[in-house]
């Protein structure tokens, strides 16, 4: 039986950091994943000689105050990328294209442009600064939400009077935030931003708030990048790094059970290997998490619980085509006229292989082009005939200008029930917890995940999902975990 100071369970962006970061510490680490390569959600993976991303394809949060620094930072681990001079294209319902520009005042001109001048300055503005806010406490606040009195206690050391101000937007919807500016009737608008919102909080004005909302819309104004030969080239080198450091990543090794011992756990695989750590973090779904325990004293409840209706998947396709002129701009989110047939859908994401990225096919003037669309209730919404999906997106593709349906070398697509396969995530739902009005932030679920040394991390824990917010997840959950016993 192999014994370690702590073991991991899932080694997606939260799993990877908690991992490195403990083994920072000196501990011996076990980085435990289902899959044949690592990454989760963040990963790439060939096929018929071409490399697809697995789901996320927008890398944010090297800026100053942002967890992926913070973790770079503390392990030196080396990023190679490139910056995006332009993060995003939206294309409108009605054929027009706005572009995302990364400054704000351009911003702010575009969105007057094709929104009408009223308010425009004056609501991105707001939602530009509140969004600073939220990054510059994000790594303040490690202790947060607070789930002891000891957590109160360092919160309280670290609270500014602009914590304090900023912590009535927790309250307001971004509905109520768009009325405040008169917004609301302003209908293309509202649209946009609701598909907007999509992209990282998985849910609309209605109920996202104005803390996480802001954040959300502002993320093209910070710094994008592109790793070359998809994410899993961000998930490698901390791989290096935990390998360096006395730790060990186990693929193709499910967890089917944990049992709390005398002075820690026994993780059983499906493989019937026994490993014995002191220390436990589950950076998989707490929807996975809850039933591997079979006789610990959980802190986390199933009502804690997000199920099917509340959650997204996704539809993704994998295209390769030839395109001997690709645009500089490589993502786009594009506004449907009418919601996409079985999907629900009424907008698509299109990410597109970097021009200048050689690795991600063989062939020269090859294009990779991950496509997704959110899948409401995923377990009460299957897919029947996924290739007239297919069509209907390669057709909108193509009057935009995109693509030609003759140059397409290679397709795939997968539903909800192929995430299930991938990632084991119950119901096959992707993009985290959904942000709802009725879960204020410090009432998101904790780090901790029963009374001792068992804890999870990841995007159906504070602060939610992507990269940023899984990243985050894992420091907080070290960041708790030395507090309580280091």
């Amino acid at each position: 039986m192999k014994e370690f100071d702590a073991c991991v369970i899932g080694s997606g962006m939260a799993g990877i950091t908690t991992a490195c970061l403990l083994a920072q510490k000196g501990m011996k680490v076990c980085l435990l994943e289902q899959n044949w390569i690592p990454g989760g959600c963040t990963s790439a993976y060939p096929r018929k000689g071409y490399i697809f991303e697995t789901g996320a394809t927008t890398l944010v949060g090297l800026d100053e105050n942002m967890p992926l620094k913070y973790l770079i930072d503390q392990t030196g681990v080396n990023i190679k990328s490139r910056k995006l001079e332009i993060p995003m294209s939206v294309y409108l319902k009605d054929g027009r294209k706005l572009i995302r520009h990364q400054n704000l005042d351009t911003w702010i001109e575009e969105a007057e442009q094709a929104f009408g001048i009223k308010n425009q300055r004056k609501f991105w503005e707001e939602c530009f600064k509140i969004s600073q806010f939220v990054w510059e406490t994000s790594l303040k606040q490690k202790m947060f939400p607070p789930s002891r009195f000891s957590d109160l206690i360092a919160a309280t050391k670290n609270i500014t009077l602009k914590q304090i101000q900023n912590a009535r937007f927790a309250f307001v919807s971004m509905k109520s935030f768009l009325s405040k500016y008169d917004l609301l009737e302003n209908k293309t608008f509202v649209d946009f931003i609701n598909e907007q919102l999509l992209i990282t909080a998985q849910n609309h004005i209605e109920e996202v708030n104005v803390l996480f909302g802001a954040t959300a819309l502002c993320y093209t104004n910070y710094s994008n990048y592109y790793v070359d030969g998809g994410l899993i080239n961000l998930i490698n080198p901390f791989i290096d790094y935990l390998e360096r450091n006395n730790g060990e990543l186990k693929l193709r090794t499910e967890v089917y059970s944990i049992e709390k011992i005398n002075d820690g756990y026994k993780i059983i695989t499906e493989k019937e290997e026994a490993l014995n750590c002191k220390y436990l973090i589950s950076a998989i779904p707490i929807n996975n998490t809850l039933p591997l325990f079979k006789n610990s004293d959980l802190r986390i409840g199933k009502d804690k619980l997000l199920e099917s209706k509340s959650l997204n998947s996704a539809f993704q396709m994998g295209i390769a085509f030839k395109n001997p002129n690709p645009p500089s701009i490589i993502h786009h989110q594009i506004h449907l006229e009418a919601a996409l047939n079985q999907v629900g859908a009424k907008s698509i994401f299109l990410s597109l292989s970097h021009p200048e990225d050689k690795s991600r096919s063989q062939e020269s003037d090859i294009s990779i082009a991950s496509v997704s669309c959110h899948i409401a209730d995923p377990e009460n919404n299957y897919i029947h005939h996924k290739e007239d999906v297919e069509k209907e997106i390669i057709q909108k593709l193509e009057s935009l200008g995109f693509l030609k349906k003759g140059s397409i070398v290679y397709q795939h697509s997968s539903t909800a029930k192929s995430w299930q396969k991938w990632t084991k995530r119950a119901f096959g739902f992707v993009g985290g917890y959904p942000q709802y009005m009725h879960i204020k932030p410090w009432q998101m679920n904790d780090a901790r995940l029963d009374q001792d040394k068992a804890y999870i991390c990841g995007d159906t824990t504070y602060p939610g999902q992507g990269i940023p917010g899984a990243t985050l997840s894992g420091i907080i959950a070290v960041e708790k975990l030395s507090r309580d016993h280091l």
